[in-house]
């Protein structure tokens, strides 16, 4: 569902929910890479150049200031998808909050907080690598491995995946399986990348171990935390689930009473109310999902 399509289903206090809590406000625009990484870590998980026609959190809305932002024609001259990049480059580099290409190709940050919840679905394990990465990948991965940080000329001669389309394939898999990420934009003496490790980066949130059904109820918990509202099939388009497992995650939610099912495929956020249109910011201004690393399991029941 393209985000102008999903607007139309939402009410005006829900888009004004969003407008604050994904900054679509000219008043709070982001401006900076300590205002970007606030962000991120605020929201959960954000995309990074999608625009209003695209549902969810975008740095590149935010960076605009306006719910109606659309990315023009010309990227190159327009100066805040200019500067959407920069902030990209610098976050990127920083390495405060996660930033690769993950599930279908779709290029997003993640807080912290979130990395193990997205490992939990997406993410392949060392010991599943051969089984589950191409020849190539792991021939990339062997080649990575042994420096930590590679560029990307470096990388492709050391590996012998010659072939740029498919060496640039690879890396598409081996970001989506949370393995490999981007540690910095190179511009001099020519445009590259530098290569390193997910876990080198981020240590104890990928060695954080959560169940399936945990993550897809904390995704779920994040995404409506922001939208105040979800509407079908959005929450699976902004996060690549599948439907079926959109919908467990908000069903989990609802099972706990923090949403409340307002018609099929849609729930709104139980503080909020499930029709009333009275909306009570203060309540939630610091919601967000539970830090994994807190979390008790019971082992037996598999319930918090």
């Amino acid at each position: 569902m393209r985000g102008h399509q999903a607007g139309r289903l939402l009410p005006p206090e829900i888009e004004e929910y969003r407008d604050e809590r994904w900054r679509r406000e000219n008043t709070a625009r982001i401006e900076t890479v300590v205002q970007a990484e606030e962000f991120i870590e605020r929201v959960g998980f954000a995309a990074c150049l999608t625009d209003a026609r695209q549902p969810g959190p975008s740095l590149y809305v935010a960076v605009c200031g306006r719910r109606d932002a659309t990315m023009p024609r010309n990227v190159q001259k327009d100066p805040e998808s200019s500067h959407t990049w920069i902030l990209k480059d610098e976050v990127m580099r920083r390495g405060r909050v996660y930033y690769g290409k993950l599930a279908r190709g779709k290029a997003m940050f993640l807080a912290p907080r979130m990395i193990p919840y997205f490992s939990a679905l997406w993410g392949v394990p060392r010991r599943e690598e051969k089984r589950r990465l191409s020849e190539a990948a792991l021939r990339v991965l062997r080649a990575l491995r042994k420096e930590w940080e590679m560029g990307t000329a470096d990388l492709r001669l050391e590996s012998g995946v010659s072939d740029r389309k498919r060496f640039t394939q690879v890396l598409g898999e081996l970001q989506t399986a949370m393995i490999v990420v981007p540690n910095e934009m190179v511009y001099q003496p020519r445009f590259s990348y530098l290569w390193g490790l997910a876990e080198e980066r981020y240590p104890e949130e990928l060695a954080t171990k959560v169940d399936r059904r945990t993550a897809l109820r904390e995704i779920a918990r994040c995404f409506l935390a922001g939208a105040g509202m979800t509407v079908p099939g959005e929450l699976a388009r902004v996060t690549a689930l599948t439907r079926p497992e959109a919908g467990l995650g908000n069903r989990a939610l609802v099972e706990e009473g923090y949403a409340v099912k307002v018609a099929h495929g849609t729930y709104r956020l139980a503080a909020l109310g499930a029709t009333s249109s009275r909306m009570d910011r203060h309540l939630l201004k610091e919601e967000v999902p539970v830090d994994p690393r807190r979390l008790l399991v019971d082992l037996t029941t598999n319930r918090l």
